[in-house]
């Protein structure tokens, strides 16, 4: 197999042609980084430090924090730098980089929000026995098991993906290193092994999916059946932001990966892209401190001193 069926850099898809526009997404995905690093770091500090959020439902939302720091700061800071440096090249050992962490990111993440679904489960279907099953261990071995197995299943997804022979020139439809971009590149039949696993983990992710609405249905049929107007509005206002949150992730993926060939072009990929890879993890901090008072006030007193 010949060198060239490796190419030694690959070149992204730029945002806009002129210096301007590019200097003009230099500074949208600037305000929208800062704001994600503002937003999940305060989560981050106000969980750690106040006791009073050392809980299961915070345990996770720190761990979702962490995850929605790691996948933005994945791809956002190699974007800004091809706007601002008017460039659009990324390394070989680059490209792999981005994939592997964006791909452990994203799936811990998945991974994260079906475990905090069965949080909310216990604590509202199974309130008595909440802290028999939802103890300290327990958190922590759903935690580590998420994470470990997404880093397994991006080392192989990554490796898999990069052992293929690309010859259709490096030329990525996309502000960002994807598999399915790359696997366009591909010159031989060994794509399909790399499809395949992607149909796997469509299965996988279907089956989280069908956990994600199962245990919602027989939360809110718990939760209407709670005979005062304040226990149902607390429990709403705990599940709330983590549906939304989860509905985010989902639908922006959705129409990210599931459209029909003919919508497809440069544009749309890329804003479809940035609707599901940059704005949840700028967003969803947002969303869980709207209707979350200790939280808002954990963060206020973090602020405040």
């Amino acid at each position: 197999m010949s060198n060239s069926s490796f190419p030694n850099e690959f070149l992204l898809l730029p945002f806009a042609d002129t210096r301007k526009l590019q200097l003009l997404h230099f500074g949208l995905f600037l305000a929208i980084y800062l704001a994600a690093l503002l937003g999940n770091g305060l989560i981050l500090t106000a969980v750690a430090c106040d006791h009073r959020l050392h809980t299961p439902m915070y345990f996770f939302l720190l761990n979702l924090a962490l995850l929605d720091l790691g996948s933005i700061s994945t791809i956002v800071p190699k974007a800004m730098a091809n706007s601002l440096w008017d460039t659009r090249t990324i390394s070989y050992a680059g490209c792999t980089t981005q994939v592997f962490f964006f791909v452990m990111f994203v799936a811990a993440e998945f991974y994260i929000l079906t475990v905090m679904a069965y949080d909310r489960y216990v604590a509202i279907c199974k309130l008595l026995h909440y802290g028999t099953i939802m103890d300290s261990r327990t958190c922590v071995t759903m935690a580590a098991a998420a994470w470990g197995s997404s880093f397994l299943y991006a080392v192989l997804h990554t490796a898999n993906t990069f052992s293929l022979p690309l010859c259709q020139g490096n030329a990525l439809d996309q502000f960002f290193c994807e598999i399915p971009q790359i696997l366009k590149l591909s010159c031989s039949d060994a794509y399909l092994r790399e499809a395949g696993l992607l149909v796997v983990s469509a299965v996988l992710a279907s089956g989280c999916f069908v956990f994600l609405v199962v245990s919602y249905v027989q939360i809110f049929r718990s939760v209407l059946r709670i005979p005062s107007q304040r226990g149902r509005h607390k429990a709403f206002s705990t599940c709330l932001p983590h549906l939304a949150v989860v509905s985010l992730f989902i639908i922006t993926d959705i129409f990210a990966y599931l459209k029909p060939p003919s919508m497809s072009s440069s544009s749309l990929n890329i804003l479809l892209a940035v609707l599901y890879s940059v704005v949840p993890p700028s967003v969803n901090p947002l969303i869980y401190s709207m209707r979350n008072q200790e939280l808002k006030d954990a963060v206020w007193k973090l602020m405040t001193g």
